[in-house]
């Protein structure tokens, strides 16, 4: 069904159902509603394209359906580093009277999952995910100050390096108040700006240990922040020595142990992460392509350094 207007302009609906009709459009806009149940492949095979050639933008609107492509695609839009925007909004947010009232009524006569999911806006989790409860555990300020952990015992860092695709990421916890205290990520910034930046959170927070990654360019780095005097110990991320890493932290927010900074990113990379069993039966935990685990791992390195060292990190010699 189209609408023609001077000046060959067109207004188009069509449906996702038969998404041949649209191969070949050229489109300035495109409005996807309940983009959560259109397939995957409609998205990324045909409706990316038709935007390629005018530089146009697509808006997709939608009722969450568990964590598929309109999840990812939400999860990317939180970081405000790219070149997309997510929103999200409960039902109990429209100003008609009516709606309000429904969305009352809807809670006391649906399941949880349901209403969260339907009503609330939210992304439940999947049975697969790793870690539960994080919306429970991001209870921590977005800022405090030092003094304000003084006698507590210390704060532990922990450092995931990255330049171009990757962030870095540096995650700090106060290791008497179990609360995630740092919270700082950037991209495309140089190894000697990097180390700056952990040398001033640093210089702030007094850590008496920092445990840093250490593969590939970490290692220099490493080096570099002894040299300075800072207390680094190295971590070598292998299949071996992440998945303990992981799990001790997830068990650390699923039991209300930690409390950690509600930063978009943050909580949707903790969401994000998967578990899958390898052909060899190795349990194997990993973002979704196209996501990242950056804040994910400084995170558990800085919860690690909290808790104390359990024998399964690899110092970097």
């Amino acid at each position: 069904m189209l609408i023609n207007f001077p000046g060959d302009g067109f207004l188009g609906i069509y449906s996702a159902d038969n998404a041949d009709a649209m191969r070949g459009e050229s489109f300035h806009k495109v409005i996807v509603d309940e983009a959560a149940r259109v397939k995957e492949e409609v998205y990324y095979d045909v409706l990316d394209a038709t935007v390629a050639d005018t530089g146009g933008e697509i808006t997709c609107i939608s009722t969450p359906k568990g964590r598929n492509w309109f999840w990812r695609e939400h999860a990317k839009g939180l970081d405000e580093m790219g070149h997309q925007a997510s929103w999200s909004f409960p039902t109990s947010a429209n100003p008609l009277p009516q709606i309000q009232l429904a969305a009352e009524m809807a809670r006391e006569r649906l399941p949880d999952r349901t209403f969260r999911q339907e009503w609330l806006a939210e992304f439940i989790e999947d049975t697969g995910g790793l870690f539960r409860n994080v919306d429970e555990a991001a209870t921590a300020p977005l800022a405090s100050h030092p003094s304000e952990h003084k006698g507590h015992g210390g704060v532990t860092l922990g450092a995931d390096w990255g330049k171009m695709t990757d962030f870095t990421v540096i995650g700090g916890v106060c290791r008497g108040c179990k609360a995630q205290v740092v919270f700082d990520r950037s991209n495309k910034v140089d190894y000697a700006l990097q180390r700056q930046r952990l040398a001033a959170i640093a210089d702030r927070w007094k850590p008496d240990i920092i445990w840093a990654e250490s593969n590939a360019m970490g290692e220099p780095i490493i080096e570099e922040l002894r040299r300075s005097g800072l207390p680094v110990r190295g971590f070598a991320t292998t299949a071996v020595s992440k998945a303990p890493l992981l799990e001790a932290l997830a068990l650390a927010i699923e039991k209300g142990e930690l409390r950690i900074m509600p930063h978009p990113i943050q909580v949707a990379e903790l969401k994000a992460i998967e578990v899958s069993t390898s052909p060899t039966g190795h349990v194997k935990y990993a973002a979704p392509e196209g996501l990242h685990d950056d804040t994910v791992i400084a995170l558990a390195l800085a919860w690690h350094g909290a808790k104390g060292s359990g024998g399964f990190l690899m110092e970097a010699i």
